[in-house]
């Protein structure tokens, strides 16, 4: 019987990689998402994953989309908790309060209300997976994202208490943590620090790149791999652990 997985913000980035990734390897695929244009594309491009349309951060949306997901692949066997959102770039004195809960109401309380809704139908599969999505910021801290650097962290102390809870019912939690990814989003943000600072595009990302030992991006194919492995058979003694895929970094700047 192929795995049932769930991936949510599997629209585009990383969460479109994995799920890109579980549908090929003959996987039952399931991905939610507030771009509905980006889903209908996702649809296309992959025939036979089903979508719905849903924003993390609204606990009515969440229990609707997890009902309909559910019933969609006739279980669960792997969550991917993928959703997040980055908030304002800010020092914590000058934070907006209503960012810094919209920031922790997708990134933590959302992965919350999407896993506690997973937790009954994972405990019927044979194999249940959980698998968190972190970030080098949730290792590291991250200046001038509080809020986002908080959540992350959070994620991984829920990780810790989800294998704790769960591995009497053979369910495995786990974390991964990327680091600088490849893709439009990082170019962007690469683009405007060259034209705050009067560097070239080639500057910014070699500062950029000057506190990790590998210097390069993140290919998000690489950390849809790692997914696709903690999920599988050959991880079923990894659970409750913290699994960084950011080219040895040692600072976020």
């Amino acid at each position: 019987m192929p795995q049932r997985v769930l991936v949510t913000a599997g629209a585009s980035g990383i969460g479109r990689e994995i799920a890109r990734a579980f549908h090929e390897g003959g996987a039952a695929v399931f991905v939610c998402d507030v771009d509905t244009s980006g889903l209908a594309e996702l649809e296309r491009e992959l025939p036979g994953v089903r979508t719905a349309t849903c924003d993390i951060g609204n606990r009515a949306d969440v229990r609707r989309m997890m009902v309909a997901g559910v019933a969609s692949l006739a279980g669960l066997d792997v969550l991917v908790n993928n959703a997040g959102t980055a908030g304002p770039t800010a020092p914590v004195e000058q934070y907006d309060p209503e960012a810094w809960d919209t920031v922790m109401r997708v990134n933590l309380t959302g992965t919350f209300d999407v896993t506690r809704l997973a937790i009954p139908h994972l405990k019927r599969s044979d194999a249940g997976v959980i698998i968190n999505m972190s970030s080098v910021a949730g290792r590291l801290g991250y200046a001038n994202r509080s809020a986002y650097s908080a959540s992350k962290w959070g994620l991984i102390g829920f990780t810790k208490t989800l294998a704790i809870e769960l591995g009497e019912f053979g369910i495995r939690a786990n974390a991964i943590l990327p680091g600088a990814v490849a893709g439009p989003r990082i170019e962007r943000v690469f683009e405007a620090r060259a034209q705050a600072s009067g560097q070239t595009v080639e500057q910014v990302k070699a500062s950029a790149m000057a506190n990790q030992s590998i210097k390069g991006l993140v290919d998000p194919r690489d950390i849809a791999a790692l997914a696709v492995f903690l999920a599988s058979d050959s991880a079923k003694a990894i659970s409750g652990q913290i699994l960084p895929i950011d080219n040895d970094r040692q600072q976020v700047s």
